[in-house]
């Protein structure tokens, strides 16, 4: 056990679970999507639908949409600047099937028209768990680094991914594939141990089939 088990995240309180974890969460989200959001639609599930409200829930799943950490001041300020920014949120609670407690569901849109939805429950002390990505099962907590890989579901893929990372001496410590059909889109969330190269993600994002790479770096 760390002193980050013991007393919790440095953050925003009043609650590490509520606030905390719903920020990160958020805040995951808005790296997967890649650009500037311009809506978000937020499903609460379990006691983050019950207690949103006075826990500040929804301004942590806010300011993580907009890049925030969870310490940041300006977290319970955070449904004005979205508006500020051009950021239109709704939310509303509603019943996930099998999902934890505190459980929210993050759909957003970019710029672009990109879109991702991204799904993610908050475990205790500041950490989470994701467990979906566009609709496809993965496992990321964000204590390793990890590679949030979307492709397409063709031969050679995943060993393009692998030997890359073996080439930079990168150890993988953990790998989960997700597909929703047989040569659709598919998704690779890969835990690796150590550091890593900065340019790696990059190059990964530039392999044939790959549709985008996103590296979370623990805090």
């Amino acid at each position: 056990m760390n002193v980050f088990d013991m007393i919790g995240p440095v953050m925003i309180g009043p609650s590490s679970s509520h606030t905390a974890g719903a920020a990160r969460i958020g805040y995951i989200a808005s790296l997967l999507l890649g650009e500037a959001p311009v809506r978000a639609d937020i499903l609460l599930h379990g006691s983050f639908a019950r207690t949103y409200k006075g826990h500040g829930t929804d301004k942590a799943l806010i300011a993580g949409i907009l890049g925030m950490r969870p310490d940041d001041g300006r977290i319970r300020y955070s449904p004005e600047l979205a508006r500020q920014q051009g950021l239109a949120v709704t939310l509303a609670p509603g019943q996930i099937e099998g999902a934890h407690p505190n459980t929210a569901r993050i759909t957003l849109w970019g710029q672009s028209g990109k879109q991702i939805s991204v799904q993610g429950a908050s475990i205790g002390g500041g950490s989470v768990r994701i467990t979906q990505v566009n609709g496809m099962a993965v496992e990321i907590t964000g204590q390793h680094i990890t590679f949030i890989v979307l492709h397409r579901d063709a031969p050679g893929t995943i060993a393009a991914v692998t030997e890359m990372m073996a080439q930079q001496q990168v150890n993988i410590c953990s790998f989960h594939l997700s597909r929703l059909e047989k040569g659709g889109t598919a998704c690779m969330t890969i835990e690796v141990d150590g550091q890593i190269d900065p340019r790696l993600n990059d190059a990964i994002g530039r392999l044939p089939n790959i549709l985008s790479s996103t590296v979370l770096v623990p805090d």
